[in-house]
């Protein structure tokens, strides 16, 4: 284990015109009533804690009375864009019921709970400034992983539907000492596979307050599953660790449970298992995902640095010497995926000759 694997601040890179019209062309770049900035204006804050009475290191954010009517109507505008049709019919029914600005992080999102006065239900959504390698990491997300993601882009202002789950962290420390053999195994299985997509699509820094994990109850058990929250470390380092969630110190207790529940060999099976799916999905996908690559290998979302880096830390690892040739991030991932696809594809073509 590291102690840290990251140490400079990561830039934020902006949306060039070719992902622009991607965005465009499948429903993610839509106008909207308020900027990131707007939510900036905010004239005081309070902490927010959990409930343990821990900073949570979000504040609660209150506004100039001649500006808080404004805000919240623009707000219930977006909520009804993001998960509606975007009319206002439905917009007296509901109510902004906090702004909370987060202040730990590249990112800085304000978090914003909604609730529909009819029932008392509510929902959240997130506010953030855009930035286009967080925006690759979200769509490849929606494209490769089992999940979908929801999100809309304006100009430099990102709007992301919140994702369910209980965070890593808060899940180590309280649910898993409760969980029986069964669930314990059934969590280490779902982190090789967490693990095995984040390093095959390049999802860094997954420690573990960037996932949650899913219970889902069926029949007389609970499955699990771990997804990803945060994509704003997609395809910028150099450090291939940083891909891999197994090498953050904060995930150690589920590295562990991994060697105490597997066995190499069963290990070794879901990692091919979730190479499959990958795979799978790259074909399912294959017009969108060509062009959304196509955008990241035109882009620039690193330092020159940090590709030669990681090209290098590939081919070493690979042996593929098509890594030695990538210039770009987008090159880099193409070389990674087209090397997972390449060997399903082998695969599965000799198993149908035999």
């Amino acid at each position: 284990m590291e102690p840290k694997l990251m140490s400079k601040k990561k830039p934020s890179f902006p949306i060039n015109e070719r992902f622009n019209r991607y965005l465009a062309k499948y429903n993610r770049n839509t106008k909207i009533p308020v900027f990131y900035e707007d939510l900036l204006r905010f004239s005081g804050s309070i902490v927010v804690y959990d409930q343990h009475d821990q900073d949570t290191f979000w504040i609660r954010c209150y506004y100039a009375d001649h500006e808080r009517k404004e805000i919240d109507t623009s707000l219930k505008k977006v909520y009804t864009i993001l998960h509606s049709d975007g009319s206002e019919d439905s917009l007296e029914w509901l109510n902004v019921d906090a702004i909370d600005y987060c202040t730990f992080g590249n990112s800085k999102p304000f978090r914003i709970k909604v609730r529909n006065i009819l029932n008392d239900s509510f929902t959240y959504f997130y506010v953030k400034k855009a930035d286009a390698s967080r925006i690759y990491g979200l769509e490849f997300e929606h494209l490769l992983s089992p999940h979908r993601i929801n999100f809309l882009v304006y100009k430099d202002t990102l709007i992301e539907a919140h994702i369910a789950g209980i965070p890593g962290d808060v899940f180590i420390e309280d649910h898993l000492p409760e969980c029986d053999l069964r669930a314990q195994t059934q969590i280490a299985k779902q982190f090789v596979k967490f693990n095995e997509r984040c390093t095959v699509r390049l999802l860094g820094d997954m420690r573990s307050y960037n996932y949650v994990v899913i219970p889902t109850h069926d029949f007389d058990h609970v499955e699990y599953q771990i997804r990803a929250i945060d994509f704003d470390q997609q395809c910028f380092e150099g450090n291939l660790k940083v891909y891999r969630p197994q090498f953050f110190k904060e995930n150690y207790k589920m590295v562990k449970l991994v060697s105490e529940k597997l066995e190499e060999s069963s290990i070794e099976q879901y990692r091919k298992e979730e190479r499959s799916l990958l795979a799978k999905r790259m074909i399912n996908t294959k017009s969108r995902y060509k062009e959304l690559i196509r955008c990241m290998i035109n882009d620039h979302v690193s330092t020159k640095e940090n590709v030669l880096q990681l090209r290098q830390e590939l081919y070493a690892f690979s042996k593929d010497m098509k890594f030695k040739r990538a210039s770009t991030m987008g090159q880099i991932l193409r070389t990674a995926l087209d090397f997972v696809k390449r060997n399903y594809e082998n695969v599965n073509t000799r198993r149908m000759l035999e």
